[in-house]
């Protein structure tokens, strides 16, 4: 039976007061920073079932029903997804998250070590590799993965900082990764008291770059980093990522290992089911400068931005090679106020206001309404409906849903 999920709020300083609070219906700014809205079964923060079972609780008691035996067999009697909002009003952290194994022996050895799960100098929370996808709701301002090298060594040729200079060069190293592995390695090992130094170098010489530079946006986001963290080598180390500006509707995939922040933005993201955390700068929090170097993926090449492709007559999705998840939007169209309301949402309307039909891919979902009022329906069942900002679970045992009303809603399965 499909339930209505009471999702938990995660409270953390770089997130928005108005963003998830007028998406759940608030109509005042909240008194503290809501950054995550979490629908889904990880232990430390699991939504919660009509009748007050916690998701992870009601999946342990039934893995088949609720999972499914094709998920349940690849995945384990677990969810292997997690469905976040997003809110950022200041950048998160620079940070990377680990693949599977590197997750699986890091877990591990904590474990061994005998600290808390919930320690704050323990990297790994679970034993899970931790890919995701970010799609915006709203313009959404990132930085993800190394630009190329060639790129890259042209912009610190052109800023000419002093401390920077040696890597200018750098198109005429072995290999790229050398070259992003060694400078990384000398940013995130800069001793403490020249980190002030660097940052205001670097920040220096990015005011005095030409106003018409080709890195004009670059040399912004180092400048309001520098003022920021003005003794934090992330506002450094940001100089050397893909500076991305996501429009709504436009995502981006982040694989393990990908260096990468949010600098501010509303979206929906959706990962494989961990809180593995690893990072490198634009935080008070622990960093591991050595479990990070041991992570970090050192390619370089153009930004992950994801595009929809429409999979059914009112269904997109964005394609990534992750097998955990599958990220859709859904916009169901009826009378012409819905229709209106889908439209400013980014959907498409349906003038004849048909009923959509979801294909079943035989595991869990859940469903989020961002915009309209959505019944649904799975079987005989009684029908839910939802209004912006509401989600349901469907145990992969349902029979596939049917969707009615006017608006537009983002849907997580796991790949089929």
């Amino acid at each position: 039976m499909i339930e209505r999920l009471r999702n938990p709020i995660r409270s953390y300083a770089w997130g928005s007061h108005t963003d998830i609070g007028e998406l759940l219906g608030a109509a005042v700014p909240t008194a503290e920073p809501q950054a995550e809205l979490w629908m889904g079964a990880h232990p430390s923060a699991p939504s919660v079932l009509g009748d007050g079972t916690a998701l992870d609780a009601r999946i342990a008691t039934d893995p088949d029903q609720t999972l499914g035996r094709r998920v349940r067999g690849e995945f384990g009697a677990r969810l292997p997804f997690l469905f976040k909002v997003l809110a950022a009003e200041v950048p998160l952290s620079l940070q990377a998250h680990p693949n599977a194994e590197q997750a699986r022996n890091g877990f591990a050895a904590e474990e061994r070590s005998g600290r808390p799960r919930d320690a704050p100098e323990r990297n790994y929370r679970d034993p899970f590799g931790k890919p995701e996808l970010l799609c915006a709701l709203a313009p959404t301002e990132a930085l993800c993965g190394f630009r190329e090298v060639a790129t890259t060594a042209e912009l610190l040729a052109e800023l000419a900082a002093p401390r920077l200079l040696p890597w200018a060069h750098a198109r005429s190293w072995q290999t790229p990764a050398d070259a992003l592995r060694e400078l990384v390695t000398y940013l995130l090992t800069v001793p403490a008291a020249a980190r002030a130094p660097l940052v205001t170098e670097v920040a220096d010489a990015c005011r005095a770059a030409p106003r018409d530079s080709r890195f004009a946006a670059e040399h912004a986001v180092v400048r309001r980093l520098a003022a920021a963290y003005p003794d934090d080598v992330g506002a450094v180390t940001a100089i050397l990522l893909n500076h991305v500006l996501l429009e709504p509707g436009e995502a981006v995939y982040l694989p393990a290992g990908n260096l990468h922040t949010y600098l501010s933005g509303f979206g929906v993201e959706v990962m494989a089911g961990s809180d593995n955390v690893l990072r490198g700068g634009l935080t008070g929090k622990r960093i591991d400068v050595a479990e990070l170097l041991r992570v970090l993926d050192f390619s370089d090449g153009p930004p992950p931005v994801v595009h929809p492709e429409q999979v059914g007559p009112q269904e997109w999705t964005w394609p990534t090679p992750s097998r955990e998840f599958r990220l859709s939007r859904v916009d169901a169209a009826g009378d012409a106020a819905g229709d209106a309301a889908g439209d400013a949402s980014g959907g498409a309307a349906d003038a004849a206001g048909r009923a959509v039909r979801l294909r079943d891919t035989g595991g869990p979902e859940i469903l989020l309404v961002v915009a309209g009022t959505i019944t649904v329906r799975s079987g005989s069942a009684d029908p839910v409906r939802l209004v912006r900002g509401e989600s349901v679970f469907k145990p992969a045992a349902d029979p596939a849903l049917t969707l009615s009303g006017s608006g537009t809603v983002y849907r997580v399965t796991t790949a089929a």
